[in-house]
C-alpha cells in the first residue's frame, strides 16, 4: 500500500497492491482514498480508507473498506491495525448472505 501526504483535512490516497487478492493475475493496483482523524493529532490516531478493487476475480463493483488506528511501539515502529469489510456484487437478494467478507490486517511501514 502507497499512501499520500495528509492533506490539511487529513484526507490521504494511494495505490493498494495485494498479491493475495489476486494470486492468478499478478499483482494490480487498486485505488484506495480515505481520512484520518484529527489530521493535527500525532499520537495513536484513527483513520479510515476505502479500497476499489482492479482484479479480474471480482466484479468492478466490489469494494473494501478498512478503518484502524496507528500504533508506534517503544522503539517508534509504526503499525496500522485494521478491521475491513469487503463487500462484493452477487446477482440476488438471497445470495446476500455470501457477498460481504470482514477481516483483520497489520499493516508495518517498509523503509
Amino acid at each position: 500500500m502507497v499512501i499520500s501526504e495528509l492533506s490539511k483535512a487529513g484526507a490521504f490516497s494511494g495505490s493498494y497492491n495485494s498479491v493475495a487478492m489476486a494470486p492468478k493475475a499478478g499483482i494490480l493496483s487498486s485505488p484506495l482514498h480515505g481520512a484520518q482523524h484529527n489530521a493535527n493529532q500525532k499520537e495513536q490516531p484513527t483513520f479510515g480508507f476505502t479500497v476499489k478493487w482492479q482484479f479480474s476475480e471480482f466484479p468492478p463493483e466490489s469494494v473494501s473498506i478498512f478503518v484502524g488506528q496507528c500504533f508506534t511501539d517503544d522503539q517508534g515502529e509504526e503499525t496500522l491495525q485494521t478491521t475491513w469489510l469487503l463487500r462484493k456484487e452477487v446477482g440476488s437478494p438471497g445470495a446476500d448472505w455470501e457477498a460481504t467478507r470482514v477481516g483483520t490486517t497489520i499493516f508495518t511501514r517498509i523503509k
